[in-house]
């Protein structure tokens, strides 16, 4: 995709509700839908890590932001049930190496890598998940979010998108993660390389990140490489009395980035989270 067509998305944007006086309708339309497909194809992407930092392709955003505007709300039957959309489902699944279980569905402009498989869960536009990956029962990637190689993201994960402001960071994680059950990672968090985190934890931007043999705080909606996190509660004094507030509690960081259920459980048995 090149810069010049990634700038012409970026002044549709720009000129808000008057987006129809920079070009015409049917001309806006190709253009924002040619970003998308490269969305789709993983060509283009909402955000990559580079030298260790997240970085944003604004351009990318607007695209998409942009795609809501210059489409119009159609009905969709399949089967029996009716939806009203503006944006179409994804296609091509098995050209892609995709495996999707009844009940999955995703969005034109997310891109699935080969080896992904969607057991019923939804995946946004916008959002890139790479080779390898589990996206488990009732899972949702939103929108935007960067999900990388041989994650697994558990029954009912909820991961987070950040779609605006376009130049906010949206969620990432990183290569060979596990997400336990029904934890939330959203409002930008980032889980890195390695790292696994045991069930019900929730990650915001602004969580203290702690761990548990020195009680320092090592970041905020960071969780570090290969660690082990529960959800844990750090008390803080109010002038209306001691309250306990959330916070990811490291366990322990393991040797490896390898997927060991068992080795996980102990670890976590050893602490008392589970029995």
């Amino acid at each position: 995709m090149d810069d010049g067509t990634l700038k012409q998305v970026t002044q549709l944007y720009e000129a808000g509700d008057g987006w129809r006086d920079v070009m015409g309708a049917r001309d806006a339309h190709e253009l924002v839908a040619s970003v998308v497909d490269a969305l789709d194809r993983g060509e283009v992407r909402v955000a990559r890590v580079v030298d260790g930092e997240v970085v944003v392709n604004e351009a990318a955003k607007h695209a998409i932001l942009m795609w809501f505007r210059v489409n119009d709300m159609v009905p969709v039957e399949v089967g029996p049930f009716e939806y009203v959309d503006k944006l179409p489902l994804k296609r091509g699944y098995q050209a892609a190496g995709v495996r999707v279980v009844p009940g999955a569905s995703a969005r034109h402009g997310a891109y699935l890598a080969p080896g992904v498989v969607l057991m019923p869960s939804y995946v946004n536009i916008g959002a890139y998940v790479d080779e390898g990956t589990m996206v488990d029962t009732w899972a949702t990637v939103a929108s935007c979010a960067q999900i990388g190689k041989r994650v697994h993201l558990s029954g009912g994960v909820g991961i987070g998108g950040v779609l605006e402001p376009p130049q906010a960071v949206p969620v990432v994680v990183e290569d060979d993660c596990f997400i336990g059950s029904r934890c939330m990672i959203v409002d930008g968090a980032r889980v890195r390389k390695g790292a696994k985190l045991g069930a019900g934890v929730i990650l915001t931007s602004t969580t203290p990140v702690i761990e548990a043999e020195t009680g320092r705080e090592v970041a905020r909606g960071d969780v570090p490489e290969r660690a082990v996190v529960v959800q844990g509660i750090r008390e803080k004094e109010f002038p209306g009395g001691r309250f306990g507030l959330p916070c990811a509690l490291i366990l322990r960081y393991l040797d490896s980035d390898t997927h060991d259920k068992l080795q996980l459980n102990a670890i976590l048995r050893e602490h008392g989270v589970v029995s």
